[in-house]
């Protein structure tokens, strides 16, 4: 699958999910043992009725179960597991129904929140639900009437997962097997929003009322530093905070502190919720607007349009006595609060490289 994006002129690749991945692993072992067909591509259907093909790196029987592999394609999506081997081992069970099983590189749920509970393999609940609905079919075809025990892997995942936020999450020993469509969208980073979500759902669950979504190590620091708040109240947006926002839309807690730089910020300020580069830039023009609403010359206003960096149109602005810095936070806070549609109490901290306040807007 391919697509067009404005910011990239050529064409992107969709990629697939962990749990789409699984899917088909699973189906695959569960068929040779049911039918002694061991084969190197198996067809799914995705949730939205999608029919794919996965080609298989091995199918196979070993003491007693059968177990087959695929490697994660993201296609062109920034993606921690893309490469990753995805493998399945199926045995056959004689009570009916499904049994999962968390098996190498994949994670054991410990904390409440999230969308299974405590002492769970990490396997959502759609990844479930396919896995369930193909099984079942194959059991219907081939008139088997016991049940499956599923082990879903991942190679070398507990190493993966350290690059995941599944460790603040209380998601221990590996990774989570996720996916909504199966389809991973090019740069939409939807694993990566995913855990933003989780990491708020469980903030909410174990009763936190005030959370802090950073940009990066540094924001998150200074706002533990500031608040003394725990790790799970500290969520890393990265660049997503529309996936913040639209999140807490649904599911508001009390109050919400915005930290990170002052370009990506600028960013949010003029009405982007991401703040990647590839999905928005640094506009200098408009912060040089921005400087004249608070009563800089023209003479200013063309040194910040020509500045290097938007740290640099900061310091510009912060020479001649305008509070730059603060009115972008103020602007970046009415924007998110937009979003919230006021059910949440947000400020917003902008910090410069070593951590420290260049802008601030208070609790509204």
């Amino acid at each position: 699958m391919r697509a067009e994006t404005p910011e990239e002129p050529r064409s992107l690749r969709y990629g697939y999910t962990t749990g789409a991945c699984a899917t088909a692993v699973a189906l695959a072992a569960a068929k040779l043992l049911l039918t002694g067909i061991a084969t190197e591509v198996v067809e799914i259907t995705l949730p939205r009725g999608q029919r794919v093909i996965f080609r298989l790196e091995y199918c196979r029987r070993r003491n007693g179960a059968a177990e087959a592999a695929t490697r994660k394609d993201a296609g062109d999506d920034p993606d921690v597991t893309h490469g990753a081997l995805v493998f399945a081992q199926v045995a056959l069970e004689t009570t009916p129904g499904i049994q999962f099983i968390a098996g190498e590189g994949v994670g054991t749920v410990t904390r409440p929140g999230l969308p299974v509970p405590p002492g769970e393999p990490a396997i959502n609940p759609v990844p479930r639900r396919m896995m369930t609905a193909h099984l079942q079919e194959l059991a219907t075809e081939q008139a088997y009437a016991g049940g499956f025990v599923v082990t879903i892997g991942v190679e070398n995942g507990a190493a993966l997962a350290e690059r995941t936020l599944n460790p603040r999450l209380g998601i221990v020993g590996g990774l989570s097997i996720l996916g909504t469509t199966g389809i991973v969208r090019p740069f939409s980073c939807s694993a990566y929003i995913a855990s933003i979500h989780q990491a708020i759902a469980v903030a909410r669950a174990n009763g936190l009322h005030h959370l802090a979504a950073c940009t990066g190590a540094g924001s998150e620091q200074a706002m533990r530093w500031r608040y003394r708040l725990p790790d799970m109240a500290l969520i890393e947006m990265g660049d997503f905070v529309g996936a913040v926002l639209k999140y807490l839309k649904k599911a508001p807690v009390e109050k919400l502190s915005l930290a990170g730089g002052f370009g990506k910020f600028s960013k949010l300020a003029a009405g982007h919720l991401d703040l990647h580069s590839r999905h928005s830039s640094i506009d200098l023009a408009w912060l040089a607007e921005q400087s004249g609403i608070l009563g800089a010359d023209a003479q200013l206003q063309s040194a910040i349009r020509a500045a290097n960096t938007s740290l640099n149109a900061l310091e510009l602005a912060r020479q001649a006595g305008l509070p730059l810095g603060d009115w972008i936070c103020r602007l970046a806070r009415s924007k998110a609060l937009a979003v919230v549609d006021g059910r949440v109490a947000i400020e917003v901290w902008v910090l410069d490289r070593q951590g420290n306040p260049v802008g601030h807007a208070g609790f509204a």
